[in-house]
């Protein structure tokens, strides 16, 4: 269990960590320009040093085997010429011999010119002289070494091994080369020709590779050395590489950012006439064509507005003198012929219709211009609920349609522009009642911590996808040829879209041909409060799992 949260805690202090560098190579081109070619540098020198090592290796253990094959090549052939130029009168004057000899391949004691070991050949009897050896122990020969020296019999043999030798009193296992060899060596020498061989000996030089282990060690750490020093190098070069391409990239991104952030005068700093010059030249020019354009734009929708805000103010005045004509006209249809009192209340009702298109035309203009301003207080948007039912329930009677509203018991309060907040619902429950086909029309509000939510759904004949698309969209109607008792200017959900967004809120849609429609309001209960999700469902409950044609989902976020 220590061990578990032992690296729980490692993992909880390493994960910051972790993903400060993740965003960071998210975000940054030269830091994983850098990063990238510093491990693939690491990489290279892995690779290219492992290779150079292993050939300096392997020439300093070939260089070393060539060295021990030579003296023990000499010393061998100085060993059997001196056995024999003796002369032995006995066995103890040839193991006086043997161990003189032995001592002279050895050398001093402190500071010895090579390992030597003498063994009686492998697979034969005891000769006259046990094993003998000086710095190595004679037993730990391999097998293998040895059957290789009795095949090969007068030539050399040698292998790198792993063999415990004496340094400084004590015993340790070194890297060497054993160069063996087999040798006859006759109990009494030249003295005694008649007398047979003693049998063949194995001769064992054991050369220590502590020199060639010492100068590829410093070979290594002058390659570690060179390596990393390589490596920051390389780092330093691809940050300055990097940083003369990535800062132009950086300049060009940080001047896009406050170009549409609406500062249409910010160009880029440009040096030179390399591709990155040409690249700013190229920017500044887009920028500065994309603020003409722009200027323009702007010139001609402030002409257009003011256009359009001139021409309602002025056809105040006509429309007022046409209305009082009209009313004196509609008043005395009683005396007029049924097709002349006809025509006097066509009259009336578009000129009633025109006064209504005037109105919505100021209030777009007025959003247009960025005058339109709200006007909040503390409001229970039920009562704005219930006062647009009650005005609107005789045209729903007409219709045949019930209205019915479904509401919590408490107080649904929030700091909304009342007025504003009437409009949209009269806009969407007036829209009910004109298509919902004489069907009922549910009017739902909702509330939670954060927002208000109100939402009205008729089951008429619905909204295909195309419909969906354009709902919200000035001067569109759902069916052109349907015949509106309200009379309709085709303004009214594009003003009450912008209503809604003046408030930081949302006005969605939701349909299916044959299902009827939804729409919902969504604001915030408090000014300024950004919204993060409706207490209502967008999708009605009713519509889940019904057999009709794939649902259609729009939604019209500020």
């Amino acid at each position: 269990m220590a061990d578990v949260t032992g690296v729980g805690r490692v993992r909880y202090a390493v994960q910051p960590v972790l993903r400060r560098w993740r965003s960071r190579w998210r975000r940054s081109l030269q830091f994983r320009v850098l990063a990238t070619t510093v491990a693939l540098g690491v990489i290279v020198l892995l690779v290219v040093g492992q290779l150079l090592l292993q050939a300096i290796r392997d020439g300093l253990v070939e260089s070393a085997r060539t060295a021990a094959q030579n003296d023990a090549s000499q010393q061998t052939k100085n060993v059997v010429a001196s056995h024999r130029t003796q002369k032995f009168e006995n066995e103890q004057d040839f193991r006086t011999w043997i161990r003189d000899m032995l001592n002279d391949l050895h050398g001093p004691a402190t500071a010895p010119l090579r390992y030597v070991a003498l063994r009686k050949e492998i697979g034969t009897t005891p000769g006259p002289i046990s094993d003998q050896s000086l710095g190595v122990d004679a037993s730990a020969i391999p097998i293998d070494l040895r059957r290789e020296v009795a095949a090969q019999r007068n030539r050399l043999t040698s292998e790198q091994l792993t063999l415990p030798v004496e340094d400084a009193g004590a015993t340790v296992a070194k890297r060497a080369i054993a160069v063996g060899s087999l040798i006859d060596l006759g109990p009494l020498g030249a003295a005694r020709p008649d007398e047979p061989a003693g049998g063949a000996y194995e001769l064992y030089f054991v050369y220590p590779l502590d020199r060639e282990i010492g100068i590829l060690a410093n070979v290594q750490r002058t390659f570690l050395v060179g390596a990393l020093a390589l490596v920051l190098l390389i780092g330093l070069v691809a940050w300055v590489v990097t940083h003369q391409v990535v800062e132009p990239v950086r300049q060009a991104a940080a001047a896009a950012e406050q170009l549409a952030a609406g500062r249409l005068d910010r160009r880029m700093p440009v040096r030179g006439e390399d591709e990155l010059a040409r690249l700013g030249r190229a920017f500044n020019e887009m920028a500065a064509s994309l603020e003409r354009q722009i200027h323009q734009l702007e010139e001609l929708s402030r002409v257009q507005r003011r256009f359009v805000s001139d021409v309602s103010h002025e056809l105040r005045t006509p429309l007022t003198t046409i209305r009082m004509a009209g009313e004196v006209i509609h008043e005395a249809r009683p005396g007029f012929d049924h097709a002349l009192a006809r025509t006097s209340e066509l009259l009336v009702t578009q000129l009633d219709r025109f006064e209504s298109l005037l109105s919505d035309l100021l209030e777009v203009s007025r959003f247009d211009a960025g005058a339109a301003v709200l006007e909040t207080d503390p409001v229970d948007v039920r009562k704005i609920v219930h006062r647009v039912v009650d005005d609107l329930r005789p045209l729903a009677e007409r219709k045949g349609t019930r209205l019915l509203v479904h509401e919590p018991r408490g107080a649904v309060v929030a700091t909304v522009d009342g007025r504003r907040v009437e409009r949209i619902v009269r806009n969407l429950v007036g829209n009910a009642i004109e298509h919902g086909e004489g069907r009922p029309v549910d009017i739902r509000v909702a509330m939670d911590d954060l927002a208000v939510a109100i939402g009205v759904r008729d089951h008429g004949g619905g909204l295909s996808q195309a419909d969906v698309r354009r709902v919200f969209d000035r001067f569109w109607r759902a069916d052109p040829a349907r015949a509106r008792s309200t009379g309709g200017t085709g303004l009214g959900l594009a003003i009450a879209l912008e209503d809604a967004h003046l408030h930081g809120g949302w006005l969605q849609a939701w349909g299916e041909s044959g299902g009827g429609a939804h729409f919902r309001l969504t604001l915030p209960r408090q000014r300024g409060e950004v919204l993060a999700g409706s207490p209502l469902a967008l999708v009605p409950p009713d519509a889940a799992g019904a057999t009709r044609p794939r649902s259609v989902l729009a939604s019209d976020r500020p």
